[in-house]
């Protein structure tokens, strides 16, 4: 099945507990959604670029034409080791409720065949996933987000509904609701008229011209705390070329292939979270200051977002633009001293 981008769907049903089962350390099943719409098929699209859009990579032109997967995968204790996390190309970390944190995972140079576990929307996941396009998988939410994410001009693939029937499932290997999987290349598959991703990041030539490296200082780890319960560590390892990620208790954090996660990339950004109905919300539509890690070095930045299907830019001090090395980044969204809920701290040593 094909279908346009900004297919919407009518919200028949959420069961009144949505927010509670996705917000607590419970493992009842948290509320599905049901939602009809119809769907028009059209050809694969070309895309020519020779440069892989989301790690800046060189590819051979038109191996990447297909749209991005990008998906709410869970960050509870129940639900690691994650499936498929250390393939995404970009990973959104953003505060939640009782000071957890989930993931926005962003899929495209690879797919891995599945992903997850996938868990509801949240009130700035549009602004985060609105710029790649393509599919965002979630398992649902509450009807007011789900509203919301709807009118982004991403597909909604939501777990529980006729057209994820064959994509998503429920692993008997985790407890519910941890344990929503997704079929990543079928459900890719599904919908190959959708555009490639536009390009989001600056990236150098080689990681010595990447901006951390020119013109920042050396970093042996980086702790970016979000809150007294979620607090990783990322350690620079030389031998492998990228930060290492470590839980909040000191473990190493690894996917269920048994990699460790590990960023050539770390985007440290200071957001403003409002607390709306005791949900945080991230505005990340906004402006602010950050740190950009590459190659062991960090440097401070700046960042500006214009419109949610605007991408992230990032500048130096100076206002030039702001180079990557080449290969997947980690953004960790920490809240600002104006936040409603206490400020994060970032620990550089």
């Amino acid at each position: 099945m094909k279908s346009t981008a900004r297919t919407l769907f009518a919200v028949v049903a959420v069961a009144a507990l949505a927010l509670a089962g996705c917000a607590s350390d419970t493992s009842s099943p948290e509320d599905e959604v049901v939602t009809s719409g119809e769907t028009e098929t059209t050809e694969a699209i070309v895309d020519n670029a020779t440069v892989a859009a989301l790690t800046g990579e060189a590819i051979e032109a038109g191996s990447l034409s297909r749209p991005a997967l990008s998906a709410k995968i869970d960050n509870h204790p129940s639900a690691r080791p994650q499936v498929g996390l250390d393939e995404a190309d970009i990973v959104f970390e953003e505060l939640v409720e009782g000071g957890l944190t989930r993931y926005v995972a962003v899929w495209h140079s690879s797919l891995p065949a599945e992903i997850g576990p996938v868990r509801s929307v949240r009130p700035m996941d549009p602004e985060i996933v609105s710029p790649f396009g393509g599919v965002f998988a979630y398992s649902g939410g509450q009807v007011r987000f789900i509203q919301m994410m709807q009118e982004a001009p991403v597909y909604n693939a939501i777990h529980g509904q006729p057209d994820t029937e064959d994509t998503f499932y429920r692993t008997s290997a985790k407890v519910a609701p941890h344990n929503v999987l997704v079929k990543a290349p079928e459900l890719i598959d599904q919908h190959l008229d959708l555009p490639a991703p536009d390009q989001q990041f600056a990236y150098a030539a080689s990681i010595e011209e990447s901006t951390a490296v020119a013109s920042g200082s050396a970093v042996a780890s980086l702790n970016p705390r979000f809150s007294g319960f979620s607090s990783p560590t990322w350690e620079w390892d030389g031998t492998q070329g990228a930060f290492l990620r470590f839980q909040t208790n000191g473990a190493a954090d690894s996917a269920s292939s048994g990699n460790q996660i590990s960023a050539t990339n770390l985007v440290i950004l200071q957001v403003g979270i409002d607390v709306v109905e005791d949900i945080p919300t991230t505005r990340l539509v906004n402006q602010g200051t950050g740190w950009v890690a590459t190659g062991g070095s960090i440097t401070e930045i700046n960042w500006f977002k214009a419109t949610p299907e605007s991408p992230i830019v990032l500048t130096t001090a100076d206002g030039d633009e702001v180079l990557l090395g080449v290969g997947n980044t980690w953004i960790e969204l920490i809240p600002n001293d104006s936040s409603d809920v206490e400020a994060g701290v970032l620990t550089i040593n």
